[in-house]
């Protein structure tokens, strides 16, 4: 497995200079580009379709982590990945053709991931461990950025890690919500090897460097 991956959620982004911050996140060490896709049905915002991700791809070299918070992520997957999307990250919960979409966002040419919420209980993820390149574990509940961290997560990202080191996988395990430099430390102890961090990066008193040195010093 590859090194610890920060992803920098744009959520929390100055879209009036998205492109000069995702210069900025480039020179300060991010890994990928994060982007969040809500539809106002899944849960209560809606926020980035595809052309954002169109516009990323020609702002940056780097990977983009699309996260699809929607209904309909089966219908949809294939066009953020014509669009330039790395990974896209489905939902466990209301998506009952799940495996199928795995498979589709693969022979695509992505790389697949299943998320579950706070509240969806680890256990429901092993039909989908071969299917997927990703876990993403919600460390808060999805729809807006700056949320504060909830600590009961914790002990699903032991055990995910746990669920794929006992298989032998090469899975990563990424966790999305409250990110700083106290709870990504607390994360990688847990097991995580991949954080998204938006406020933390975005909207860092100091900047985005410092924002993504602090995290950084956060994971040695």
């Amino acid at each position: 497995m590859n090194k610890n991956v920060l992803s920098a959620s744009i959520l929390s982004a100055d879209f009036s200079r998205l492109g000069e911050e995702i210069h900025q996140c480039e020179k300060s060490g991010i890994d990928w580009v994060h982007i969040d896709v809500m539809d106002g049905h899944f849960v209560p915002n809606i926020t980035m379709g595809p052309f954002i991700v169109e516009t990323c791809k020609r702002i940056s070299a780097l990977p983009l982590d699309v996260h699809l918070m929607i209904d309909n992520s089966d219908e949809f997957a294939g066009k953020f990945i014509n669009a330039g999307a790395s990974n896209v990250s489905i939902h466990f919960e209301k998506n009952p053709k799940a495996i199928e979409t795995l498979k589709k966002i693969r022979s695509s040419g992505a790389h697949p991931g299943i998320v579950i919420n706070p509240d969806t209980d680890a256990s429901v993820l092993g039909p989908f461990l071969p299917y997927v390149d990703m876990i993403l574990v919600m460390t808060v509940f999805p729809g807006y950025s700056g949320q504060e961290f909830i600590p009961q997560t914790i002990s699903k990202i032991k055990t995910v890690r746990e669920m794929i080191d006992s298989l032998k996988l090469d899975i990563r395990l990424e966790v999305d919500g409250g990110m700083n430099s106290q709870t990504i430390h607390q994360c990688a102890q847990a097991g995580a090897d991949t954080f998204v961090a938006a406020s933390a990066i975005f909207k860092y008193g100091e900047g985005i460097d410092a924002g993504v040195k602090a995290l950084r010093d956060a994971l040695k």
